[in-house]
């Protein structure tokens, strides 16, 4: 069987590359193809074909498709969970400041880690419950409620109310963080206006918060 130069290169790349090496190209591989297809639409044809390698060489890797997925969700999971956590335990900071700077974090984490993001926010939780997108903003509301509790403490609001706001707060964020990200070609958005506009909800709507909210479309309630 004749060899084409495209097999010759591929081969010559298989010979230079460590162990280590060939991991990371097929994690960076991976990454890509999960983003873009999803767990259930990529095969190991497809990784070992893009990384110019041969099914085996995922297998003795990574033990097949599920174990890679999991290796790549897991690197995303640590990636977003340290920036955000790195964000909003920042000592000596006011909480509309804290409430930037974890904004900030997280859509940072959309720029730089797009492929990423498209990963956990879809289906990381198929071979990584705990590791789920879900999992993570949960974790992160957690944060943030013992912040909201202080500043509700001093405001003479519902302290037992935190958990919910936390809650609201971080699902604010990240489903916008989704939208802007689709949509960002389509309405040219920098990422500073986008962080100012949510802040700029989050902050002035929290400013005017009534100390019995009521929903004006419940029979029976009175206007807060």
């Amino acid at each position: 069987m004749s060899v084409t130069p495209t097999t010759a290169r591929a081969r010559r790349s298989r010979v230079r590359m460590t162990r280590n090496e060939r991991r990371e190209q097929l994690i960076d591989v991976a990454r890509a193809l999960f983003a873009e297809r999803g767990l259930e639409g990529t095969s190991v044809e497809e990784i070992a074909a893009h990384a110019g390698v041969s099914k085996p060489v995922v297998y003795e890797h990574f033990g097949g498709k599920e174990g890679l997925y999991a290796v790549v969700v897991d690197r995303e999971v640590r990636t977003l969970h340290d920036s955000i956590r790195a964000a909003i335990t920042t000592p000596d900071t006011n909480p509309r400041s804290l409430i930037e700077l974890g904004t900030l974090a997280l859509l940072d984490y959309i720029d730089d880690h797009p492929n990423g993001f498209r990963i956990l926010s879809r289906d990381s939780s198929a071979t990584s419950p705990e590791g789920s997108f879900a999992t993570i903003l949960s974790d992160i509301a957690s944060r943030v409620e013992d912040l909201l509790g202080d500043e509700f403490t001093k405001r003479a609001l519902d302290p037992e109310t935190a958990p919910l706001y936390a809650q609201m707060l971080v699902g604010l964020v990240a489903l916008a963080g989704q939208w802007w990200m689709d949509t960002r070609d389509e309405h040219g958005l920098a990422k500073p206006v986008v962080a100012a506009h949510l802040v700029n909800l989050a902050w002035y709507g929290m400013r005017n918060l009534s100390s019995n909210p009521r929903l004006y479309t419940q029979r029976g309630s009175a206007k807060a």
